[in-house]
């Protein structure tokens, strides 16, 4: 694995020293190498991994790695674990990286490091190690992680309602008063933690970290109200409106006073401007905030190292407008000729003739395309995901799909929906016509899921293309995902989560690249939302607090 420390302009590798007499790598044994250094990986970080996995017969296997940590993950863990030593509780931290840099095991080895660290009067210096997150992957990562360490069970508790007697709120106030040295919240449970420490005299008294991992599960629909209502943000809008983690972690802090014995470390690949004005850092610490003082990340490993080191892919490498690939397409039926492969990935056949928007065509050719370019890929395991506007579009969609599919007889194409909540229609929606009275829900839209996880079910041979409104559209790794067909208006940070659903890697897939095909974005305004996160997050000035 790449042991780079990466260079001053976010590439990979390392950059030539000023000194001529150092090397590259001198960083090497001279930091990483040093014997405490070297003595502390091997006691704190190098662990064996155990996954299990399906072969294509779906026969379980486990599969064992040892895990040896990459720089900026030592380093990173290093940095914050010194702070929290030196500068105590009632900090916050920024960690901007990038999908494909191993959070989850960096946030495994922050979380049980500051776990295990006590101030110059011997006492610990955090009482409990909160992390928020939705990903179970996370909690047995940290169990099998933390057991290695410490040999002892009961360290990491899961505040959930499947595991054993009492609700939710019984198992927080027991871990909370017990001093439980690292407790897992779901970001639905988080702003109820911060309530708890609050109005409890003793908890107010005690110390804690809380790492929040912007995983971008989000939540929509009655959730979402309930999680605005909870944290007073304004609760208009639509059912379709979405409520992320960091949404979340954003407000509950921007609602609060600073608190001196709460430290804060957020991961997160694309901060969005409130995050970095709350978790961002001076470089002039003793300055106010200003165009020439703006709060940045306290460390980065970047979208742009990720990729150059293949950890993983370039999602805008293949990314095609509806309407290039169509002027495309008919310069190529005028020449009459064929479009070499290494000048244009997937080839565009006749269906791009199409110029009505409508759903219904829009399934034909995203259907077709699916049909001839990408399903055959990855052994025939590839997967494509379409991404609508609202949940009233998606139930459109899967109503196309399942239309022209029996009407072509393919019978090895099948697609799931997946959104929140139900939707109805009404007179006033238009082209409504046979639909208004039924009740559309992700049960009765995809029977074949047979009560089983929809991760799980798409991970499948039974699905190859997933139909999503806002759920799933972020927050979800599915490396078998090959191809994007967007209808829907993307920005920002948006924009450059969604298209991430993509950059996973997979044996094979770094070879034929993926695809996306974009029905109602510009192509400028897709790689200006990339631009920023390519390398640094950046403000372009601070917000004026009146």
């Amino acid at each position: 694995m790449p042991f780079n420390k990466g260079t001053k302009d976010g590439a990979a590798g390392n950059d030539v020293p000023e000194d001529i007499n150092q090397y590259a790598t001198d960083y090497l044994w001279n930091e990483v190498l040093l014997p405490d250094n070297l003595l502390n990986i091997l006691a704190r970080f190098v662990h064996l991994q155990i996954e299990e996995k399906e072969d294509w017969e779906g026969r379980k296997y486990k599969k064992e790695a040892l895990i040896f940590p990459r720089y900026h993950q030592w380093d990173v863990v290093t940095k914050l674990v010194e702070a929290a030593g030196t500068e105590g509780p009632g900090h916050k931290y920024l960690i901007q990286h990038s999908a494909g840099s191993g959070k989850s095991n960096s946030i495994a080895w922050v979380a049980h490091q500051l776990s295990s660290i006590y101030d110059v009067g011997g006492r610990k210096q955090f009482d409990s190690v909160i992390i928020v997150t939705d990903r179970t992957v996370l909690d047995d990562q940290l169990q099998d992680t933390i057991y290695q360490f410490e040999h002892v069970d009961g360290v990491v508790g899961r505040i959930n309602n499947k595991e054993g007697d009492g609700s939710k709120s019984e198992k927080l106030a027991t871990a909370l008063n017990n001093a439980q040295p690292i407790i897992i919240v779901t970001i639905q449970t988080f702003p109820h933690v911060l309530k708890a420490i609050e109005n409890s005299v003793s908890l107010k008294e005690r110390r804690y970290a809380i790492i929040a991992d912007e995983a971008h599960s989000s939540q929509t629909g009655s959730t979402a109200r309930q999680l605005k209502e909870v944290l007073m943000i304004d609760a208009q809008g639509s059912d379709d409106d979405e409520v992320t983690a960091e949404d979340i972690l954003d407000a509950a802090i921007a609602s609060r006073r600073a608190s001196t014995n709460v430290s804060y470390l957020a991961f997160t690949a694309t901060p969005k401007t409130k995050t970095l004005e709350l978790f961002g850092r001076l470089p002039k610490p003793d300055e106010a905030p200003s165009k020439t003082n703006l709060p940045e990340a306290y460390h980065v490993y970047n979208m742009r190292q990720a990729i150059e080191e293949g950890f993983i892919l370039d999602v805008l490498k293949n990314y095609t407008n509806y309407k290039v690939a169509y002027n495309l397409a008919l310069k190529i039926q005028d020449a009459d000729q064929e479009v070499e492969s290494k000048r244009a990935k997937v080839k565009l056949n006749q269906w791009v003739r199409l110029h009505d928007y409508n759903i219904s065509q829009k399934v034909q050719v995203i259907v077709e395309h699916f049909k001839d370019n990408v399903m055959g890929l990855l052994g025939g395991q590839a997967k494509a995901m379409v991404v609508t506007s609202s949940r009233k579009e998606a139930v459109r969609y899967k109503l196309g799909f399942d239309k022209y599919i029996v009407a072509q007889g393919y019978q090895n194409i099948h697609a799931m929906v997946a959104f929140s909540g139900e939707v109805e229609f009404s007179n006033k929606d238009p082209n409504s016509e046979g639909m208004i009275g039924e009740k559309y829900t992700e049960y009765n839209m995809n029977p074949n899921l047979k009560g089983r996880d929809m991760r799980k079910a798409f991970d499948s041979d039974d699905y190859q293309v997933m139909i999503v409104a806002n759920k799933f559209q972020t927050g979800f790794d599915q490396p078998k995902l090959c191809a994007m067909y967007v209808d829907k208006k993307l920005g920002g940070v948006e924009c450059v989560q969604t298209l991430s659903r993509l950059n996973r890697t997979y044996p094979g897939k770094a070879e034929m690249g993926t695809f996306v095909l974009d029905f109602f974005n510009e192509p400028e305004d897709i790689l200006n939302a990339f631009q920023p996160y390519y390398q640094t997050a950046e403000l372009a000035d601070v917000s004026d607090p009146i």
